[in-house]
């Protein structure tokens, strides 16, 4: 990398994560985007402030020789964005990446299948969490993320916060639900999380400063659905769809 292409790289991937921020996208999203141009940047020494449309036609197609479409995808939106908001130049009138022919949906969890799942889950914080997530249709993200004032039981609905599209939501509240978060925080009595992290064991429960951990919550469900002996691609996305809400 020349060094006026490292200096010029630095300072507008500075920019670029500072326009990141102040649109407030999501973290995850701010993640993906710094990668792009991380990844665009480690391809073309530094100098992307004046890529051609063939150029980019070569990368992107070296891009999906190693990485998943989604990917590939996430890169070109991240790049659009650089365009747009750090260099304020028109992007490349040119489809660069379209979706494969065929689309593999993840497989479905039926009522009997997430009953199963969630008796198999012996630890209480995943159990109860794997059911409101599961009652309640929500992502992994947005599960993390309640909070005891999110409940409310007058009305019977959940205020979800900065769900998709950074957008807030409210979604019935079935009784069984808020019967057993009632139950659960009575044993971990945290005055702010209704899913505080289980580092210190519930005796710390109640003065932990973040929810559960994510990777620990997905390992947990990973390990639940090898016991159960299922074979479906799950998410725990796809948890939360199949349970209807009473």
């Amino acid at each position: 990398m020349s060094a006026s292409c490292k200096e010029r790289f630095g300072r507008h991937y500075e920019a670029h994560l500072k326009h990141l921020r102040l649109k407030g996208l999501q973290p995850k999203t701010i993640e993906a985007y710094a990668r792009a141009i991380r990844s665009v940047g480690a391809y073309f020494d530094g100098c992307i402030d004046e890529l051609s449309e063939p150029q980019l036609l070569e990368y992107f197609t070296d891009r999906l020789e190693t990485h998943s479409w989604s990917a590939v995808k996430l890169d070109l939106y991240g790049l659009k964005f650089f365009y747009a908001h750090v260099l304020r130049k028109p992007w490349v009138n040119v489809d660069l990446v379209k979706p494969p022919k065929g689309q593999r949906l993840p497989d479905i969890v039926t009522v009997e299948e997430a009953q199963r799942l969630i008796q198999e889950t012996h630890t209480l914080s995943y159990r109860v969490f794997f059911f409101t997530l599961y009652s309640l249709g929500l992502r992994l993200g947005e599960g993390l993320g309640l909070t005891v004032a999110d409940i409310d039981a007058t009305r019977r609905r959940v205020h979800i916060r900065a769900g998709k599209g950074n957008k807030d939501r409210f979604v019935p509240l079935p009784a069984m639900t808020l019967e057993l978060l009632r139950r659960f925080w009575r044993v971990h009595r945290h005055p702010v999380l209704l899913f505080p992290n289980r580092h210190g064991g519930l005796k710390a429960a109640t003065s932990a400063s973040t929810p559960l951990d994510r990777g620990g919550v997905q390992a947990a469900l990973r390990k639940v659905v090898a016991s159960c002996g299922l074979k479906k691609r799950l998410h725990l996305i796809v948890l939360g769809t199949a349970m209807p809400h009473t």
